[in-house]
């Protein structure tokens, strides 16, 4: 009953004391933080700083920062929980020993009046009064007692509400924490996919652009090389050719090949007759080359060879 009185006189004082925010200090406070240019730009930094450690912040870092921040909503909720029911359990104690005292009231105003009547009767009118003035005190503390038990009964049936409301939200709360380190899990596979997707596509730039990072020479630049090379090569070759040098050496191969036809012809002119020419030792004249390969070559050489034992010199 005095609990009920003490709530319901705080009740009644927070009643009467004015809303904080409706205030004409609180007015006039936040039109001054509105006309004040420095609180509004404080503000607007603030909050493109945030923005700005938001949109350069690692994923996996916020990602177990928001499941830090469940898990000790979690825990948070399961401690109020717990106060919860440890409240329900309190009450069910106080109630069991409150229903132990009215059974023993009862059982005391019982043996009073029981003492009162058997003194009524042996004649002792003072002791049987003695003992009903017990009983009738008995009974005070009896009917005290079984309002006490009506109040707790109340108590005790709300708080089982509570406890049961403690309980589901704790369970759907462990569910949803559940749910988040599933997701967790599905967002840290996706996060690492799309780092390998970026390298993925960073290395196929590089290929597409020919341009390979750091000192490591590109494709591109070795083919410039080469090419800057061969060009040179060629320009060199091509100034050896119409060089005197150079003409003086197509001359000398133009001679040398005119004399290996010669030869040639007098070689087979000599064929067609009944005696063939001595070969000679090289000294006057160069053997021509064959145009056909090795096997012709020695070929020709086996003939000669043969024309040789059959017409010593």
């Amino acid at each position: 009953m005095e609990l009920n009185a003490g709530v319901g006189t705080l009740q009644h004082q927070r009643g009467d004391a004015p809303p904080r925010g409706n205030s004409p200090w609180d007015a006039r406070r936040q039109a001054e933080e509105m006309a004040n240019p420095f609180v509004k730009f404080w503000k607007y930094m603030m909050a493109a700083f945030s923005s700005k450690i938001d949109e350069h912040a690692d994923p996996k870092v916020q990602i177990q920062q928001a499941i830090e921040e469940a898990q000790r909503n979690h825990q948070a909720l399961t401690q109020q929980a717990a106060s919860v029911i440890g409240n329900q359990r309190q009450l069910e104690m106080k109630l069991n020993r409150q229903l132990g005292d009215v059974e023993k009231l009862q059982a005391s105003t019982r043996q009073a009046l029981v003492l009162a009547d058997e003194a009524r009767a042996k004649g002792d009118e003072q002791k049987a009064t003695e003992f009903e003035n017990a009983a009738e005190s008995f009974a005070a503390q009896l009917v005290t007692a079984e309002q006490s038990i009506e109040d707790l009964k109340t108590l005790h049936d709300q708080s089982l509400q509570a406890a049961e409301q403690a309980k589901k939200a704790v369970e759907r709360n462990a569910t949803m924490l559940q749910q988040k380190l599933a997701e967790r899990t599905k967002l840290l596979s996706q996060l690492e996919q799309a780092k390998m997707q970026e390298q993925v596509s960073a290395s196929l730039n590089q290929m597409s652009q020919l341009a390979a990072p750091g000192n490591t020479p590109s494709l591109e630049d070795v083919r410039d090389k080469i090419e800057k090379r061969y060009t040179t090569a060629l320009g060199s070759a091509e100034l050896a050719q119409n060089s005197v040098q150079g003409r003086m050496m197509e001359v000398q191969a133009s001679t040398t090949q005119l004399a290996g036809h010669s030869r040639l012809e007098q070689i087979r002119a000599s064929m067609k007759g009944d005696s063939v020419a001595q070969v000679t030792d090289g000294k006057t004249a160069a053997a021509p080359k064959a145009s056909s390969g090795a096997d012709i070559q020695r070929e020709i050489q086996a003939r000669v060879q043969a024309e040789q034992g059959k017409n010593p010199a």
